[in-house]
């Protein structure tokens, strides 16, 4: 092993797995740590297992929509049997990413790092120098700072459960709560989410997160906007999870409290100070190039660098991005326009683009389309109820500016929104544009 690396990466997910890559196809000597298993949030505690896990939630769905129109029958989640579907996935990848490094020539450690000097870290009680550092440590939750929160569960623990729990409840009102209440109401559990917010799911339309609610009830899951958490208490029967609602006190029962208010990313090990590397109120100080603006020698990117959203996608490119930049000097900078978001609720809910509010914010002349659509074929054939969309283009330019979509195949049909706003395509161009017929993209020309 050298001396001194070129680069040391801190984590293992797909933000490090795409720097050190090239870091290493350029020459460079690369060393990467991680103190969990290799292979980070994503493929192991995050979109890639708990979208295994939808997948039976998709075929529970799917038949109790069909109900009376051909189909018959009951069918339930087997929920120990879901869980080692999702471990044939998720199972491999610690092994088939530390061999990839090995193949590579990359050295992998593992262990906690912490910074000692601006250009060097500790692991197991071995120094590692280096030219540069990339910190790709990703997120953790958000310290709740409520009494009894040892009692909490992480959304990692519940992509581990070998049971699921009669009662469940949420603390938080985003992407985790709502996925995790729909597969837990359709795996027949009591769930109740309790939101701090005015309601669930703040970074999509609230008009359509409006229509969305409407599954929320059908599934029976109990949703209390204006919740603030106090204490989670402990007791024989599990848990009390005692709250205020709109200036009332209120208890909920539950078997399993799960985490699901945010995160933040996962510094606090780091002793950045040592590296003399500056923070903004949590949050890694950097400049347009995602380099540290108080150490030179550090970069960061994805969840830990918190420049973009905190997506997988913005991962990979916040990775190609710095490795650009340590390999040939400071010259890319992150481009974030068109990122679509999606929440895998049944039916999902998806983004791209500029808000309704956000285009009025700037001033923009725009042109808002906003429909529920239930009667359209792509609803109707699934016999979902719950399909709309809202489209946003610029009146001088036929620019399209935003996307917001709910129903059958939203997860899909959004990323052709996100193309159109990532290359500055036209409603015309989308218009004009010949799909195949009938799918759910076949729609977008109505939307515009």
């Amino acid at each position: 092993m050298p001396d001194t690396y070129d680069l040391v990466v801190l984590g293992s997910g797909t933000a490090a797995q795409v720097a050190s890559s090239r870091a290493r196809a350029a020459g460079w000597t690369v060393a990467v740590i991680d103190h969990r298993p290799f292979g980070g949030t994503c493929a192991l505690r995050g979109c890639d297992p708990k979208k295994m896990l939808v997948s039976g939630e998709e075929a529970i769905d799917a038949a109790w929509r069909m109900r009376g129109h051909g189909v018959e029958g009951e069918l339930r989640i087997a929920w120990p049997d879901l869980m080692a579907f999702k471990r044939t996935f998720t199972g491999p990848v610690p092994e088939k990413q530390e061999k990839r490094y090995r193949d590579q020539g990359i050295d992998a450690f593992h262990g906690l790092a912490r910074f000692t000097g601006p250009d060097a870290v500790i692991v197991n009680g071995e120094e590692l120098k280096a030219r540069h550092i990339l910190i790709a440590t990703g997120a953790r939750p958000v310290p709740l700072g409520i009494s009894g929160e040892e009692h909490v569960a992480t959304s990692d623990d519940f992509l581990e459960l070998e049971s699921l729990p009669s009662r469940v409840a949420f603390i938080g009102g985003g992407y985790i709560a709502a996925e995790f209440s729909h597969l837990a109401a359709r795996a027949g559990a009591k769930a109740t989410v309790l939101q701090r917010g005015a309601r669930m799911l703040p970074r999509f339309d609230p008009d359509l997160v409006g229509w969305l609610m409407e599954r929320f009830d059908e599934l029976g899951v109990d949703v209390r906007t204006g919740a603030a958490v106090r204490r989670v208490e402990e007791t024989d029967q599990g848990f009390l999870v005692h709250a205020v609602v709109d200036g009332r006190e209120q208890t909920v029962a539950a078997d399993l409290v799960v985490h699901a208010a945010g995160r933040v990313p996962d510094l606090e090990a780091l002793d950045l100070a040592a590296a003399g590397v500056a923070l903004d109120g949590g949050r890694l100080k950097l400049n347009e190039f995602l380099q540290s603006v108080s150490n030179p020698r550090v970069y960061a990117a994805g969840d830990a660098a918190s420049s973009g959203p905190p997506l997988t996608p913005v991962s990979s490119h916040d990775a190609k991005v710095a490795a650009a930049n340590l390999l040939k000097g400071n010259h890319a900078k992150p481009d974030y326009r068109g990122v679509p978001s999606v929440a895998f609720t049944l039916p999902p809910i998806a983004s791209v683009g500029l808000s309704e509010a956000e285009a009025h914010a700037q001033g923009l002349r725009v042109r808002v389309k906003s429909e529920r659509v239930p009667q359209w074929y792509t609803a109707r054939r699934l016999a979902e109820r719950v399909y709309g969309f809202k489209t946003l283009v610029e009146e001088d330019t036929g620019r399209i500016l935003g996307a917001h979509l709910v129903g059958p195949h939203a997860d899909e049909v959004i990323n052709l929104f996100g193309l159109a706003i990532r290359h500055g395509l036209t409603a015309a161009d989308l218009r004009g544009t010949m799909f195949a017929y009938p799918t759910g993209a076949s729609d977008i020309g109505y939307m515009l």
